[in-house]
């Protein structure tokens, strides 16, 4: 009777570590810094146009959750781009999601802790962060990304790094700040 059991005890047990990795960020040791709330269509369309997104930029989305920013940047301004998000079983949403919007060949996502991610292949980088997230990841964007590169974040500015431009966007009866920035030229 035992041997007939264990091939569905492995079975079960592969089962529930399979969904476990799912359910865990990729690092398997942290939780997000934020939860997932997304941001509207016409907040990402004015991020990416506030950003002057063309078809030769490469937008990073730092959080990037179902995708909707890295998608709309290749769908609607054919740029190329890469999310970053810590959660699987929403990189695989985002994956998803760029299969039927049909731009799987200029998208990609990852599983991935963005302050552990090489930022540097990136000419725009959005942000839906917390204020205190932006600020610890200040250093790192002043660090890595080249100078020149826009940063764009919606709701929330980065510490004391004073935005080159603002927009306020109104979807229905919630207004929505955008904010923007250019990295400057290293000292």
């Amino acid at each position: 009777m035992r041997a007939s059991r264990s091939p569905w005890i492995a079975a079960a047990l592969v089962a529930l570590v399979a969904a476990a990795a799912v359910a865990q960020p990729e690092t398997g040791r942290k939780e997000p810094d934020v939860p997932y709330v997304t941001t509207p269509e016409p907040v990402v369309l004015e991020m990416l146009r506030l950003a002057k997104v063309t078809k030769d930029d490469v937008v990073y989305d730092l959080g990037s959750g179902d995708g909707r920013i890295v998608i709309a940047a290749a769908k609607q301004f054919g740029a190329r781009g890469l999310g970053l998000e810590i959660d699987r079983g929403l990189v695989h949403e985002a994956e998803e999601n760029a299969r039927r919007a049909g731009v799987t060949h200029r998208v990609r996502f990852i599983a991935a802790d963005i302050f552990d991610a090489d930022l540097s292949g990136a000419t725009v980088v959005t942000l839906y962060l917390f204020p205190s997230v932006n600020e610890r990841l200040r250093p790192k964007l002043l660090r890595e990304l080249k100078p020149g590169t826009r940063v764009v974040s919606h709701a929330y500015g980065i510490g004391d790094w004073k935005p080159e431009q603002q927009r306020m966007v109104k979807v229905g009866a919630k207004d929505h700040q955008i904010y923007f920035w250019v990295v400057p030229p290293r000292p």
